[in-house]
């Protein structure tokens, strides 16, 4: 059986090792925070120039049969 002062450190470890684990998560946390907000930032800025290609694309003349092709 494990004497006190074994128990004792090993719960100091245990506890050291809670905090940094806490550390790490509050970190990684943070992280996906940044990185969801930069993912919503290149979704919006990929719908914007969609929006502007279609824009364009709808700009551009409409081929019709005989227009401006000659006939081979």
């Amino acid at each position: 059986m494990p004497s006190i002062t074994e128990l004792v450190d090993r719960v100091e470890r245990l506890l050291l090792r809670h905090a940094e684990l806490q550390r790490t998560n509050a970190l990684l946390a943070q992280q996906i925070q940044t990185l969801s907000q930069e993912r919503d930032s290149l979704r919006s800025r990929l719908s914007a120039a969609r929006q502007r290609i279609d824009a364009l694309l709808d700009r551009l003349p409409v081929e019709g049969s005989d227009s401006g092709k000659s006939s081979t």
